[in-house]
């Protein structure tokens, strides 16, 4: 791997031009230093963390007031919070007139829908919408730490109940409308909402879901909703239906500012850096989600480094991520504003009505940087699809990959069949922190299988089994040194045992993220999926993601899972596949995948049972939940299936407890 050429590379303009090779100088001359490349800059980031997070607050333009402390208790990460006398608001920043962010009249929010409605507004635009929904959210008694949530699509009119509320210091949570009732009632009803905003219905794979029905349900289980918002969808003129007669509709008010002499403004509650603005939730599929609380300035400040200085995201750029207002990629993909970009919005399914459909939104809208899951260049590349044929992607400069690991083939397929001159970055990092700890940048080449650097200001390690910091070998992803978007605290956990217990346990005083990585000597990251599903046959600790890289690369298989079931005093590998269509998994099939994973991973990851299953179980953000399998195939029961996208999946495993012996 050492030997091997990079897959892409920044040429020297590229390298001058970026917004991180500025941010470097900036500091050099600042701070009387000579830093002279990433590496040198990373370490500095995470020896220096009170004048790194304060250089980057001065540099991206933070509006707000910093205060005189950049940092206490850094040497204690649950202790430690950063700018502790900071005032500033989230939304003010993201909306601000000024000339390095979004002028009124350019673009902010492009939706598109699956079937085909688009709205456009540009900033002046949102800015209004945002003041009109602000006052009507002021009159229903919303003020600082008020929760108020959202069961929305990824539509124009999400983006601005979010700045509504944060502008105001209230708390934002949100999920996708194709949440079941249990799955809604279980994330919400642990923060106690004073304002609902809910829709008609969505679009998916050409299929119509109205759920006026479902948001009844909820509402009778959620006692603290005063106050409903209808946003709808299906019929965008529509009045709330019948299910929901106290609705108050969203052209209440927009019809409102759109007619009036004197069009509001923002008005913007400023508020400590450490209060909370978003509860983001836990999967949940081993017991109820977890209200992971995240603070105005952690996550202002982590995602304007992320986009400005790793993405390069810059004014009237377009930035567009797949993802649905359930999974943290919604708020990441939010925070663009703060960088004068413009939102693309996507709501519905990502292949539909073909597999091209992002690409030709990409010609079509001059999308720059394309947000993506690993599964979804997965299924293009098994679909063959070549869009650098059918597509002239002119704009498209960077592909961002999350949700799971990337594989090295994925890597060839998209320098191959997508574009070769884009920096692929594949990032991680999650709803735990908001944000990522390894990611791209637009200053370094890109090699097979690898996310290009650690991100900045974060002291990211692999630690072997003895607690150690080990390079080139397989280890716990461990952040040894505090972050500003570490969260605030658990929700509901007044003395942060549950806190404690998620991230510190393991290694008292270190955030351990459950991640399975490997660091290698260019400074790049492999990683080789969840440690707590990391497979341990004979005492060897082995990766899913080894495994599955090798079942992917058969045309009969269409997804697999692979989980460690306990077996006579020691572990055994399990495998389990969807086929394609027309191929049955018989003993043929069953020997060319053993043999493709004793020969390409080694004789350890080979599985001891393959079995075939009609479907694979995932969480709603996509994420197959090798837990719960795990749970069911040893006969135990998953406490929380409405966390699933798919709960009737499991049964095809609930009756194999007791898997017969080869």
């Amino acid at each position: 791997m050492k030997n091997e050429k990079p897959l892409w590379r920044p040429t020297a303009a590229q390298v001058r031009a970026a917004q991180m090779t500025a941010f470097r100088e900036y500091v050099n001359q600042r701070y009387g230093l000579e830093l002279a490349d990433y590496a040198q800059l990373h370490q500095w980031s995470i020896d220096e963390l009170g004048p790194f997070w304060n250089a980057l607050w001065d540099f991206c333009g933070v509006l707000g007031d910093k205060g005189k402390r950049l940092v206490e208790h850094e040497d204690h990460m649950q202790q430690c919070r950063f700018f502790p006398q900071a005032r500033l608001n989230y939304a003010e920043n993201l909306l601000r007139e000024a000339s390095n962010s979004g002028a009124d009249s350019d673009p902010a929010l492009l939706f598109v829908g699956e079937n085909g409605a688009t709205t456009s507004l540009d900033y002046e635009q949102v800015r209004r919408q945002t003041a009109g929904l602000a006052a009507f959210l002021r009159q229903c008694g919303v003020g600082k730490g008020d929760r108020v949530a959202a069961c929305l699509p990824n539509m124009a009119e999400t983006v601005i109940a979010m700045l509504a509320t944060s502008s105001l210091g209230a708390v934002w949570a949100s999920c996708s409308p194709d949440f079941g009732v249990a799955g809604i009632v279980d994330r919400f009803a642990q923060i106690a909402p004073r304002v609902l905003f809910v829709t008609d219905g969505y679009f998916y794979n050409g299929k119509v879901y109205e759920v006026g029905e479902k948001t009844r349900a909820v509402l009778r289980q959620l006692p603290s909703v005063k106050h409903v918002v209808f946003a709808p969808l299906l019929r965008p003129a529509s009045k709330p239906p019948a299910a929901l007669p106290s609705a108050l509709p969203w052209r209440a008010f927009d019809d409102i500012i759109s007619d009036s002499d004197n069009p509001p403004r923002p008005a913007f509650t400023r508020v400590g850096f450490n209060d909370p603005l978003y509860i983001m939730f836990s999967s949940g599929t081993t017991g109820p989600p977890k209200c992971i609380t995240h603070g105005v300035g952690g996550t202002l400040l982590q995602h304007l480094k992320e986009h400005r200085l790793h993405t390069g995201l810059r004014p009237r750029e377009s930035l567009f991520y797949a993802t649905t207002c359930g999974w943290m990629m919604w708020n990441w993909l939010a925070s663009g504003l703060a960088s004068g970009a413009r939102l693309v919005l996507y709501d519905g399914n990502a292949l539909y009505p073909n597999a091209t459909r992002l690409f030709d939104l990409s010609d079509a809208h001059g999308i720059n940087i394309l947000g993506v899951s690993a599964k979804y260049i997965d299924a293009l590349r098994n679909a063959r699809i070549a869009p650098r044929r059918t597509h002239a992607l002119s704009s498209l400069r960077a592909i961002l990959s999350t949700g799971s690991p990337l594989s090295p083939e994925a890597f060839d397929y998209v320098y191959s069949e997508i574009k070769q001159d884009v920096c692929l970055s594949s990032i991680s990092g999650g709803t735990d922190i908001i944000s990522c700890f390894a990611l791209g940048c637009e200053t370094l080449p890109v090699h097979r299988g690898e996310l290009q650097c650690r991100g900045l200001g974060m002291a990211v390690e692999a630690w072997n089994e003895r607690g150690e910091s080990a390079q080139g070998e397989k280890g716990e992803l461990v952040c040894r040194r505090p972050f500003p978007s570490m969260p605030i605290g658990f929700w509901n956990d007044p003395d942060g045992a549950k806190y404690y217990a998620a991230y510190f346990s393991t290694y008292p005083g270190v955030w351990r993220h459950g991640d399975f990585v490997e660091l290698t000597a260019r400074g790049g990251m492999i990683i080789y999926g969840r440690s707590d599903a990391v497979l341990n046959p004979g005492g060897v600790r082995i990766g899913t993601a080894e495994i599955y890289r090798q079942v992917e690369q058969l045309a009969e298989i269409d997804e697999a899972l692979v989980v460690g079931q306990q077996w006579r005093g020691d572990e055994r590998v399990v495998l389990f596949v969807v086929t394609a269509a027309a191929v049955t998994l018989d003993d043929a099939l069953r020997d060319k995948l053993r043999r493709r994973i004793r020969e390409h991973a080694s004789p350890r990851h080979v599985p001891a049972k393959i079995i075939a299953v009609p479907e694979i179980p995932r969480t709603r953000s996509g994420k197959i939940v090798e837990l719960a399998v795990r749970e069911v195939i040893h006969g135990r029961e998953v406490k929380n299936q409405a966390a699933l996208a798919n709960p009737q999946a499991l049964t095809a495993f609930t009756g194999l407890a007791a898997l017969a012996e080869d």
